[in-house]
């Protein structure tokens, strides 16, 4: 019995590196996130604890909302990448992020782990914890991470992007900006 639990922790093991490496479950997220139209109306809090509102696209041409967890691996490893991104973007455009992990906008411990991983990699855009409104648009996320872009209404622009392509991200910002 402790041979084959031994084995099954093995198998375990390989299926969850391999769906880390490929965007933390990234097979079917796509097809679940794209059928949404507009990001929900919401209230919530950030990581510094001040309130934001679907009020943060309204003057932006579009909105890059990276939504990641502070357990995936490929969402850390991007972070310093999207932090430079961030202050290099032009006026009409910005990118938040929504750390999914968090139980809801007072969930401390993911706040400050998220803190610490945003300060580590030098990226100082704002990072959203969820709502009960954002949360019911991530049931329809299955894999972190998962990049949509939303319009000044908050209308999603396009498919998801799953996965950390931060390349893939810029150029569909180049191309909403045209």
């Amino acid at each position: 019995m402790k041979k084959y639990l031994n084995y099954m922790g093995s198998v375990m093991l390989l299926v969850a590196t391999l769906m880390l490496a490929t965007g933390c479950f990234a097979e079917k997220a796509a097809d679940k996130a794209e059928n949404q139209e507009k990001f929900p109306a919401f209230k919530t809090l950030d990581l510094a604890g001040n309130t934001v509102t679907q009020d943060i696209f309204k003057g932006k041409k579009v909105t890059v909302i990276n939504i990641w967890g502070t357990f995936c691996p490929p969402c850390k490893e991007e972070m310093p990448a999207l932090g430079a991104w961030a202050s290099e973007m032009p006026k009409d455009a910005q990118i938040i992020g929504i750390v999914c992990d968090a139980k809801n906008e007072n969930d401390k411990i993911i706040a400050d782990a998220a803190v610490k991983i945003m300060e580590s990699s030098n990226a100082k855009f704002v990072n959203l914890l969820p709502s009960k409104e954002i949360m019911g648009y991530l049931e329809n996320v299955a894999a972190v991470p998962t990049t949509i872009f939303v319009d000044s209404e908050g209308n999603i622009l396009g498919k998801p992007v799953v996965g950390a392509d931060v390349e893939k991200y810029k150029s569909r910002v180049r191309e909403y900006l045209k």
